[in-house]
Parts: structure tokens; sequence; C-alpha cells
């Protein structure tokens, strides 16, 4: 049970901290999205936007995190 407390702790510091950032970057989050190897495809009526490298640094980033929590 304990670390079912724990989890739900992390999970509510990281979405709070998300939540904290969002406002404070109104326009968005520094050039996340915007990095080389995001996938734009712009036409008149469409755009389809992938962000593949972004995808990429924050999977790396939550990993590390996760690992370094679950090490304690």
């Amino acid at each position: 049970m304990a670390e079912l407390g724990k989890f739900l702790l992390i999970t509510g510091i990281v979405i709070a901290v998300t939540g904290i950032a969002l406002i404070l970057f109104k326009e968005g989050i520094p050039f996340f999205g915007k990095l080389p190897g995001d996938i734009v495809i712009k036409r008149k009526d469409f755009t389809f936007y992938f962000p593949v490298a972004t995808s990429i640094i924050l999977s790396i980033i939550l990993s590390l995190i996760f690992y370094f929590l679950g090490r304690k």
C-alpha cells in the first residue's frame, strides 16, 4: 500500500509541475516540439504534426527520472 501512495504522490507532483510550466510559458515550453526531426506537413486545409525527436527526448528524460526514483 505504501508503494501505491508513493506512486500517487510522485504522479501528483509531476502533474503540478507540468501545470505550473504551462501557466508560466503561455506560448508553450521553449523549443518543445520544434526540434530537428519533428515532422510537420502543412497543406492548405490540413496540418499534420508528428514530434519524433521531441518524443524520443521526453522518453529518455522520463526513463532517467523513473530509473533514479526506482533505485531508492
